[in-house]
């Protein structure tokens, strides 16, 4: 234990540092944004964009090479079937979990009962429903450049699992082409360590520009749900990935865990996007100590499919819309929505305000006004902003576990080497 403090605490206290003025530029963002003139709006739209293009340019090249090179590392098929599968298993199963509490608690709290609310039209697409069959059908990409275009986090997932495993195959004559994925991840990595120092600025921007446009009365006025919502966030992160998936799952120091994680979850929560986190999540990881054959695979895994907290965050608006609205949904019809919700969320893009279009779909099978929506949009980056956080958290605990759970050959002194180098670096 004395041993892992020693190598933790230099990146540590640059990650104090870096939360702390990403924190502060969450504040300061907030409170300017009430008070910000309509002519600056544009000026903070702008920093705003620049800093998520920052981000997000390095995504999709960042999880393939990182993927393909990680594949390659484990050396086997069934080790990379092992690391996906474990993965997978951990997501299910705090999903399952998250979807129990959104089913319970709501209804037990009885929340949005006696309170009246004044809805306003907006026009919302919904998000269709794709079956199982055509989710299946749509993992292997007819064409790859096409799902990197588009941002299609599953497709490009699949197609960097089939390269990886072939350069398996192929063993030395797939050399150069490690060689080239192996320099794009370190490109990438040094592109994102730059944009981190910027961070503060673009979450402050982001922030300003969303309380600016919303209003903040608009958004205290459904303050008993979100108090209670948040709330919920904070406890499911502590008991569920803190306590029970980094303590007794991964054997990993608590204190350590939330301070090193700490940039990741202020970006996510700033930004609103698990897809714009990823690069800052991937470095949170690697100060831990989690080998990259592990957190290549499990976080954009998990910035795919692990929504937790969307499915918190859906049947607490459900139900008090419901109650606010005088529309009865009992537990069987609140089952049916968090179900649908899971089929929609998987392969859903982790952008900012993807929330509203499958709370529209979600609202029309719980029969619902449509009215309610625009009172939801309203609220909803606020809102999106906890899940999105609490979500990522959920990916990096889930890596930090996997380090003791999944255990690969050569995996823990190759971790302890790079953490090792990590510190140095920092120094």
């Amino acid at each position: 234990m004395k041993k892992e403090q020693n190598i933790h605490l230099s990146s540590n206290k640059k990650a104090i540092t870096l939360s702390i003025a990403i924190l502060v530029g969450l504040v300061l963002g907030a409170v300017f944004g009430v008070v910000m003139p309509s002519w600056l709006e544009p000026v903070t739209s702008l920093i705003s964009t620049l800093y998520l293009h920052a981000l997000t340019m390095m995504i999709y090249p960042l999880v393939f090479c990182s993927l393909v090179v990680g594949i390659k590392g484990i050396g086997s098929v069934t080790a990379t079937g092992k690391v996906g599968g474990q993965a997978l298993l951990y997501y299910v199963g705090t999903t399952l979990f998250a979807s129990l509490i959104g089913l319970v608690l709501p209804k037990a709290l009885n929340i949005g009962s006696g309170v009246s609310i004044e809805m306003k039209e907006a026009e919302i697409e919904a998000v269709g429903f794709t079956n199982l069959l055509d989710t299946v059908k749509n993992l292997i990409p007819s064409n790859p450049f096409q799902s990197f275009v588009e941002g299609n986090m599953l497709q490009v997932l699949v197609f960097a699992i089939i390269i990886g495993i072939a350069c398996l195959a192929l063993g030395k004559k797939a050399d150069p082409f490690l060689t080239l994925c192996e320099s794009v991840n370190e490109i990438a990595v040094t592109i994102v360590s730059a944009v981190m120092y910027v961070t503060p600025v673009g979450v402050f921007c982001s922030l300003a520009g969303t309380v600016h446009a919303n209003g903040l009365a608009t958004i205290l006025s459904l303050a008993q749900v979100m108090i209670i919502l948040y709330v919920t966030y904070a406890l499911y992160i502590f008991l569920v990935y803190g306590v029970i998936i980094v303590k007794g799952l991964g054997h990993f120091s608590l204190k350590t865990f939330f301070v090193t994680i700490l940039p990741a979850a202020l970006n996510a929560f700033g930004t609103a996007s698990s897809s714009a986190t990823l690069p800052i999540s991937k470095r949170c990881t690697d100060e831990m100590g989690v080998p990259n054959e592990i957190s290549s695979l499990s976080l954009p895994l998990g910035a795919t499919i692990n929504m937790d907290a969307v499915s918190i965050l859906m049947s607490f608006m459900i139900v008090f819309f419901a109650n606010a609205t005088g529309t009865p949904i009992p537990y069987s019809l609140l089952a049916v929505v968090l179900l649908s919700n899971t089929l929609l969320s998987i392969g859903a893009p982790g952008v900012p305000n993807s929330a509203i279009a499958t709370f529209a779909a979600l609202s029309a099978i719980a029969g619902l006004p449509t009215g309610i929506m625009g009172m939801y949009v309203s609220v909803n980056i606020l809102a999106d902003a906890g899940a999105t956080c609490c979500n990522v958290i959920g990916d990096l605990a889930c890596s930090v576990a996997m380090k003791r759970t999944c255990r690969l050959p050569g995996a823990e002194a190759e971790s302890a080497e790079d953490m090792l180098e990590a510190e140095q670096t920092l120094e």
